[in-house]
């Protein structure tokens, strides 16, 4: 089934539907995800469900309605039952503040874990070398020592492992819980029965082995393990603060005939904005007075400022040149075009590849299995005639290293980065989905005006004849174009004023539809059109002065001037690449031949683009085909391809039918989408590889497959530290997507 069919459907799903997203509490490993996400899938009119283990949120879609008076009650409630905490995103409050307590809460507890079970370590050391610190006091000091981690700080697994247990269910925190709470309570027995039997333990002639240093060293290293991955989940979602961070604090506001300084949210639509040279753009807004060059880099990624004038956009934080500008207000709040970029790239990081759907599978039934695996290698090492002690260390083993942390971690994090930086190099991904259409293409498609071109006439030539300059028949045309609308007299009084002519006043002003316009200034009637109107023009504007046919200004949509390097950086990256245009063919093949593109379909209407489309996927089976436009007329097109590209500068109607927008409208945006996209989904196999492999090797040493023929055990204590490795290395993996250029 084609991607554009998955599309289609899950749009459907999506129809009449309520979108809720939800905080989530207590998640510790990627099977809480997944209970939890099976558990909001039962509530009544819940359509679909997803929990993503690494941004902690879960969006649901619920039929319109069907919450009722309740709200997202029940669907707190759900989460609660089933252990956990839930609450509506949007009162979840300063993450960043909550992540920084977590991060030190978990560093106290494992100082705190870490402090006491270093002279347990020791004298456990001690008592295999020297006899002497086998039995007697030495136990009882390694229990007094240990207790207190065990209690205090492993109290977050033991919580955890009990609303897990009360539910009918297991996590990352029972596997701990168990592994721990055996090894100290086994040790706590055997001291006891010590002392009952006259020094001996629980076997009769010798002192039985004691194993609090590795109840002790689990939880410690276990709690080290989540402080660097806690960390870490950290630095991968700084993409959106770093964005929400951009955004000015306040806002210097015309009111009442006067300057005031006001708080950003206290900023209405259609207030006047007064920005001084240096500052941050408070709002969206038109400029309505002063020029000066602006600092878009932070929504485009294009480190060159641009020019802002009159009756020009410009967007809330970023950064004004020299001039002063004057803006009105025309969008605030949650509606400007930094607060809908933190809103896509907050949904794309939660978003789930299809390649994660594997390893939510494995986790969501891992640690049951895991657990079965412990109790029959406890019962094996029983039955081969092992004592007790080297039977529950081999259980042990197996529940500590065993723990699916690696497998949840191994999509969400390397989307979650991946989409954060393609955010700050403009590029917006709508989600892990997109990424892995978006590494499928093998075609790109792509819209001439607007997309390919400027998508606005501008003048690329003045023919004149004997008698006249180029600046005076120039400043002539302009004159008289400036009374029209047509995009084309635009053009010419454009060109007019970047050049500093000064326009002249004309009276008598006519417009022919479809052929030209005419006026009087300085005493001459002067006459500009078409070859119908203006005898001598051929492929121009003609111009003719007192019947005197003076010169041709050529008018067009000029190439974009990164285009061609473009499609050239396309087609090296393996790509093949086509336009698409409803233009008139000669003009369509002409741009084609000036990008490098040729592969030409012109003369194509609106509702024809998504068929030609679709045609192409047929040529070209098992290719992904990505369409790039910018105009309402694309918006099926980008609907209908496997991957819909939209430049930034097109319209909100291209933007919302697009998977993916490039804010500056740099068609080398397309590039960087793909290599991105490359970049992730070879990250989250590598992720997903080592996390596998990990628990592939790690089960069988730990259940003691080498013990018959080495005489190797793996202790508990190494068991938890290559859990926690595994975890960090994982999201450290996806931490280097951060410097992809």
């Amino acid at each position: 089934m084609t991607a554009v069919t998955d599309r289609a459907r899950e749009g459907a799903a999506e129809a009449g539907a309520e979108r809720v997203e939800l905080a989530i509490g207590g998640m510790s490993c990627a099977a809480c995800a997944a209970r939890v996400q099976k558990v909001l899938g039962r509530v009544e009119g819940v359509r679909a469900a997803g929990v993503n283990f690494a941004t902690g949120r879960a969006t649901v879609m619920v039929d319109a309605g069907a919450l009722g008076s309740a709200g997202v009650e029940r669907l707190e409630e759900a989460v609660r039952e089933a252990g956990y905490t839930a609450r509506p995103a949007e009162e979840a409050g300063d993450e960043e503040a909550e992540r920084a307590a977590e991060v030190r809460g978990l560093k106290r507890d494992f100082w705190v874990a870490a402090v006491l079970t270093a002279p347990v370590v020791v004298l456990a050391m001690l008592g295999g070398m020297v006899g002497a610190f086998r039995g007697g006091w030495v136990p009882w000091v390694e229990w007094g020592l240990v207790t207190p981690v065990v209690v205090w700080c492993g109290r977050r697994f033991f919580r955890g492992a009990w609303a897990s247990a009360r539910h009918g269910g297991a996590d990352m925190n029972t596997l701990i819980a168990v592994g721990t709470g055996a090894a100290y309570g086994y040790s706590a027995v055997v001291t006891v029965m010590g002392v009952l039997r006259g020094g001996r333990g629980m076997t009769h002639g010798h002192m039985e082995d004691v194993y609090f240093e590795a109840a002790g060293v689990i939880i410690a290293l276990v709690l080290l393990g989540r402080w660097m991955e806690a960390g870490a989940r950290g630095r991968a979602g700084e993409a959106i603060r770093k964005l929400m961070g951009m955004q000015a604090r306040t806002a210097r506001v015309v009111r009442g005939g006067e300057e005031v300084d006001v708080a950003i949210e206290e900023v209405g639509v259609g207030e006047v904005v007064v920005v001084r040279p240096g500052e941050k753009i408070a709002v969206d807004g038109e400029v309505v007075g002063g020029r000066s060059a602006v600092d878009e880099s932070m929504l485009t990624g294009e480190s060159v400022p641009v020019e802002k004038g009159e009756g020009d956009g410009v967007f809330g934080a970023t950064m004004n040149g020299t001039g002063m500008l004057r803006v009105k207000a025309t969008r605030v709040g949650s509606e400007t075009a930094l607060a809908q970029i933190v809103r896509l790239v907050r949904e794309a990081q939660g978003a789930k590849a299809p390649i994660a759907r594997l390893a939510d599978r494995i986790s969501g039934i891992f640690v049951p299995v895991v657990m079965g695996i412990a109790v029959v290698t406890f019962g094996v090492w029983v039955m081969c005639g092992a004592g007790i002690g080297a039977a529950l260390v081999a259980g042990v083993s197996v529940l500590i290293i065993a723990c699916p942390c690696a497998l949840g971690l191994a999509t969400p994090t390397a989307v979650m980065v991946g989409t954060g930086r393609g955010a700050e190099l403009g590029v917006l991904i709508k989600g892990g989905e997109v990424l892995e259409r978006l590494e499928q293409v093998g075609v790109v498609v792509l819209d001439k005006t607007g997309t390919v071109t400027e998508g606005r006439p501008a003048v690329v030539g003045v023919r004149v004849m004997e008698g006249f300059s180029e600046g005076e028949v120039l400043r002539m045309a302009a004159s008289v174009e400036a009374g029209s609308e047509h995009p084309l007299a635009g053009a010419v009084v454009a060109e007019a004023r970047r050049r500093g002519l000064v326009l002249e006043s004309v009276h008598d002003f006519a417009a022919a539809p479809g052929r030209g316009v005419s006026g009087v200034g300085e005493g001459k009637r002067v006459v500009v059109g078409n070859a119908g109107m203006v005898a001598g023009a051929a492929g121009g504007m003609g111009v003719s002065v007192e019947g005197v046919f003076a010169g041709e200004i050529e008018v067009r949509d000029v190439v974009k001037q990164t285009s061609a390097g473009a499609v050239a950086e396309l087609r090296g990256m393996g790509m093949e690449v086509a336009m698409l245009t409803g233009d008139r063919r000669s003009v369509a093949e002409a741009v084609g031949r000036e990008v490098g593109i040729e592969r030409v379909a012109a003369e194509v209407m609106p509702g024809e683009k998504a068929a030609e489309v679709e045609r192409v996927r047929a040529e070209l089976s098992g290719r992904g085909v990505a369409m790039v436009g910018d105009g309402i007329n694309d918006a099926p097109a980008l609907a209908a391809a496997d991957v819909g590209i939209a430049m930034g500068t097109g319209t909100d109607v291209a933007m919302a039918a697009s998977d993916v927008t490039l804010i500056g409208g740099d068609l080398r945006g397309v590039a960087s989408a793909v290599r991105l996209s490359r970049a992730t989904m070879r990250t989250i196999r590598q992720n997903l590889f080592w996390a596998f492999v990990y628990n592939v090797i790690g089960i069988p040493l730990a259940a003691g497959v080498l013990y018959p023929a080495t005489g190797w055990q793996l202790s508990p204590m190494i068991a938890s530290a290559a859990m926690s490795l595994s975890s960090v290395s994982v999201v450290g993996n996806s931490l280097r997507l951060r410097r992809f250029r």
